[in-house]
């Protein structure tokens, strides 16, 4: 795993400052604005905004099918609109200060001992010590929440049963079966 320091000098050197488009609030492609939340994620959305739980979040769209004719899926996203996140009000934010961990670091991600870097037009501005130190700090923050996110699923999954005939996320809470 990557330290602090070693990303932080990854980030200052790339440069970065949002622009505040929103352009990756908005689907430019399919799924390009898909949002993968943690159920913590979720929850801290519903406290914040009193919203359920299925306002809040949709299954991950691509299902894997389980015995019995069931399917399921391992994610959850934020929900969307045909063209945005639903979050997305006047150009901006409205969860800003509950966002997920993806939207916190966009446009970086760390992936085992990489950085990786979608594409975004506020890339290559000056980013200052103290800003890359910040960013960096909450990107090893991510890598350590979707590391425990993970092997919270892979415990639950070994013991899951989809029931026949159903759509079910599996994530580090259970097994949440959809209702049609």
């Amino acid at each position: 795993m990557l330290g602090v320091d070693d990303v932080a000098a990854q980030l200052g050197s790339i440069g970065f400052r949002c622009r505040g488009c929103g352009g990756c609030c908005r689907r430019v492609a399919e799924d390009s604005n898909l949002v993968l939340v943690s159920p913590a994620e979720v929850r801290a959305i519903m406290a914040a905004t009193g919203m359920a739980w299925d306002e809040v979040a949709e299954p991950y769209p691509d299902f894997i099918g389980a015995d019995g004719g069931g399917e399921y899926t391992l994610a959850w996203c934020l929900r969307r609109t045909v063209d945005a996140c639903i979050f997305l009000r006047d150009g901006r934010c409205s969860i800003y200060a509950h966002r997920p961990w993806i939207c916190r670091t966009y446009p970086f991600m760390l992936v085992d001992d990489d950085l990786a870097v979608s594409e975004c037009p506020g890339l290559g501005a000056r980013f200052s010590p103290c800003d890359a130190r910040d960013a960096a700090t909450d990107l090893c923050r991510r890598q350590a929440a979707e590391t425990v996110e993970e092997a919270g699923i892979r415990a639950v999954f070994h013991e899951a049963v989809v029931p026949p005939g159903k759509r079910a996320v599996i994530d580090s809470e259970g097994v949440k079966v959809l209702h049609d």
